[in-house]
C-alpha cells in the first residue's frame, strides 16, 4: 500500500534530490495546496534561488519516497505547519536543526 493510502501525502522536493544529484538539506512545512499535499517541501544541497524559480525543477513525489531517499525525515513527519530545518550530514551521523530555535533535533 502506498504512503498516499495510508494518509501521508505527496510533497515537493527538488529534483536534484531526486536524480541523487545532491543530498536533502533544507525542509519546510507549508500550508497543503491540496488534499494530497501534506505541505513538506524539501530543497537540496546545491539549489540555487535561479534553479528554484523554475518550477520545472520541482516535482511532486509521494511522502514514501522521501523515506526511501532518507529515512531520517520519517521523525519529523507530524512537525507544524511553520517548521523550518536543516539537515546537518556529519560522516556517518545526521541531525536536524530547526532554524526558528536555533536547537538541535534528535531523531
Amino acid at each position: 500500500m502506498s504512503k498516499i493510502g495510508m494518509g501521508l501525502g505527496a510533497s515537493i522536493v527538488s529534483n536534484n534530490i531526486l536524480e541523487n544529484k545532491a543530498n536533502i538539506k533544507w525542509i519546510l512545512r507549508e500550508s497543503s495546496v491540496n488534499e494530497l499535499d501534506n505541505g513538506w517541501r524539501f530543497l537540496s544541497e546545491i539549489d540555487t534561488e535561479e534553479y528554484l524559480s523554475h518550477a520545472e525543477n520541482m516535482s511532486t513525489c509521494d511522502w514514501s519516497t522521501i523515506v526511501e531517499i532518507e529515512p531520517a525525515v520519517l521523525s519529523i513527519f507530524n512537525m507544524p505547519i511553520g517548521t523550518e530545518l536543516i539537515l546537518i550530514y556529519e560522516g556517518e551521523k545526521k541531525y536536524f536543526i530547526d532554524t526558528n530555535s536555533g536547537q538541535k533535533l534528535s531523531y
